[in-house]
């Protein structure tokens, strides 16, 4: 049987455990026997990605941005406890996070429905697409562990030589977590746009979920740039 020629490269990031072999026998079943595909191979797995400094990861999501078309298999954040199995360098961060950081897209999931497989809420049958900003927040944040009492300060100094502007966080009386997370106008404004144009696309209404009432800044931004897109 004559394979299918696909004219274009397509990134192929491999990941960890039962993953790579789940995704070796769909390949062998039911992609190279039918399709003649360049692929542009990286191995996101997590002993590769220490031995390469998290590099592997950058490349592949550069190689995403050059060829427009990625498959990624499922990969592990590493907590202390895989830290310590894997013996890693570091506890490196989301390899989703850093991939969705530079692509600066939006994560949009839709389920996917089968006549034979029952729904969890089987009298819902209107369509739905969740998408979600996939630059900064949470995975991207800055997060540590305090440890006695102290003051926690954040502070902004502007690149042009302006005021440095301080913001009191949280004084604290004894041991406690903090965060710090960011996000930036122009990826906001990249979100918009891509949630109008799939909504268009789709022919549905869109729904913008924030907590601006409680985030009157950081949720408002959200908020106000989405007005003023609309």
């Amino acid at each position: 049987m004559q394979k299918i020629k696909v004219a274009n490269p397509v990134v192929e990031l491999d990941g960890d455990e039962m993953t790579r072999i789940i995704w070796s026998f769909i390949k062998d079943k039911l992609i190279n026997p039918y399709l003649e595909l360049d692929i542009k191979y990286y191995d996101l797995g997590m002993e590769h990605r220490d031995a390469t400094n998290d590099q592997v990861t950058i490349d592949a999501a550069e190689a995403i941005k050059k060829y427009n078309v990625g498959i990624k298999c499922a990969t592990i954040t590493p907590d202390e406890a895989r830290v310590k199995e894997f013996n890693l360098q570091q506890m490196w961060k989301s390899p989703n996070g850093t991939i969705r950081n530079i692509l600066d897209g939006t994560v949009f999931r839709e389920p996917i429905v089968c006549s034979n497989v029952p729904r969890l809420v089987p009298n819902w049958t209107a369509p739905i697409c969740i998408g979600r900003h996939a630059f900064g927040d949470q995975y991207r944040a800055t997060d540590t562990v305090i440890k006695g009492k102290g003051k926690l300060t954040m502070t902004f100094t502007p690149e042009d030589g302006g005021e440095v502007q301080n913001f009191e966080v949280y004084n604290f009386k004894g041991d406690g977590v903090a965060l710090a997370m960011y996000n930036t106008d122009e990826s906001i404004k990249g979100f918009a746009h891509s949630c109008f144009n799939t909504a268009i696309a789709k022919g549905w209404p869109l729904y913008l979920s924030t907590k601006n009432t409680i985030l009157k800044k950081y949720d408002g931004r959200f908020k106000d740039i989405f007005e003023e897109i609309y």
